[in-house]
């Protein structure tokens, strides 16, 4: 089961890569309106919370779930 990320996780993702909001929208291939929502924590759908999501492991980032590594929720470069 793939888990969804969190606003923080991906404001961090995207700082870990340097990215703009407007190039996480290129690569995810969805709106810039729908990914301020994601990164506001306002409503958006699992699907396009997937989509984000691959768009940032596909940039080389693991994302960490509650528990692991002994802390919270979280993300970090591939080993």
């Amino acid at each position: 089961m793939v888990h969804v990320i969190n606003a923080n996780q991906m404001r961090a993702a995207r700082g870990l890569l340097g990215w703009t909001t407007k190039e996480l929208a290129d690569k995810a291939r969805l709106s810039l309106s729908t990914i301020m929502r994601a990164e506001l924590g306002k409503k958006v759908t699992e699907g396009n919370l997937y989509l984000i999501r691959h768009a940032f492991e596909e940039a080389g980032l693991d994302f960490l779930d509650e528990g692991q590594c002994g802390g919270g929720r979280g993300v970090r470069f591939r080993e």
